[in-house]
């Protein structure tokens, strides 16, 4: 049997950080979550042990010793955060698989603060340079983790990074979490994975597809 892997879940109060949380609770995991509010995260918590009793998961109220406890550590918090969380989590986080789900959106949602030539996951990358760093979850809205089917479409979920172990291992946490994962290539296509997200949040906001929208890839 499959040795249960512990993963720690930063900003899991968030939009994002609750729904990666709840969607993953399903799986043979176990789950800290932790972030700037407790009473938030011990919220999360209960709404998930109400819907599944037999979830493995704790709030715990410190991003260090979570992510020292883990195997897996997914970065569910801003791109404007995430180099003061990877600061404080650098020692720990060696040889672990450290998600970046974050698009490095400006203030007015036409473009993003990184340079062309890098994203956020690659910058997230020189801040752990001896930790996994892979790029998931970034391609999907909040709502999406509750409803992952779409028009009848189960949604894909885009993943990038270099190590193909960290790869399998996060493609097995997207399917936990309800999506179809499509491993899209090394880190650099980060740059191309956030910007179709900016995408995807310009048009829902021109055509209002009310947050529950999702890429899909069609092919024969």
């Amino acid at each position: 049997m499959k040795t249960m892997q512990t993963i720690a879940i930063i900003g899991a109060s968030g939009n994002m950080g609750s729904g990666i949380s709840k969607s993953l609770s399903k799986g043979n995991y176990r789950l800290l979550l932790c972030a700037s509010g407790q009473d938030k995260v011990q919220a999360v918590v209960e709404e998930i042990k109400s819907g599944n009793p037999a979830a493995d998961v704790e709030a715990i109220d410190c991003s260090v010793e979570a992510s020292w406890e883990a195997d897996i550590i997914v970065m569910a918090v801003p791109f404007a955060v995430e180099k003061e969380v990877a600061q404080k989590i650098q020692e720990v986080a060696n040889q672990k698989v450290v998600i970046s789900i974050s698009n490095p959106l400006n203030d007015t949602y036409n473009g993003l603060v990184t340079a062309p030539d890098t994203s956020a996951a690659e910058e997230l990358q020189k801040l752990l340079p001896n930790a996994k760093v892979v790029k998931a979850f970034n391609t999907t809205f909040a709502a999406d983790f509750t409803t992952p089917v779409i028009a009848g479409q189960q949604a894909d979920a885009f993943i990038a990074g270099n190590d193909e172990e960290a790869l399998q291992t996060v493609s097995e946490l997207v399917s936990t979490a309800g999506f179809n994962p499509i491993i899209a290539g090394d880190l650099a296509v980060s740059r191309t994975l956030e910007r179709m997200q900016l995408l995807l949040i310009q048009l829902t906001m021109k055509y209002d597809y009310n947050w529950l929208a999702g890429w899909k890839i069609l092919h024969q």
